[in-house]
């Protein structure tokens, strides 16, 4: 599986156990929707910073988000 999709995916995943939109994760974040939509659907290669960013908003570990989804 392509990394940049499963980064998405588990991006998303960890956004829906938080109970946040897109919308407001991109709030929290300091992004724009669009970009958090890229992000999820893998479209984009994201700074390790931004990962980091949207991590502490969603509560987890950067190396997480790397990882098959469990």
């Amino acid at each position: 599986m392509d990394v940049l999709i499963n980064l998405g995916k588990n991006i998303r995943k960890y956004r829906k156990l938080k109970g946040y939109t897109q919308e407001k994760l991109a709030e929290k974040a300091n992004l724009s929707n669009s970009y958090i939509s890229d992000i999820e659907c893998g479209k984009i290669n994201v700074p390790t910073l931004t990962l980091f960013e949207i991590c502490t908003v969603l509560d987890v570990e950067l190396y997480k988000i790397f990882l098959p989804f469990i």
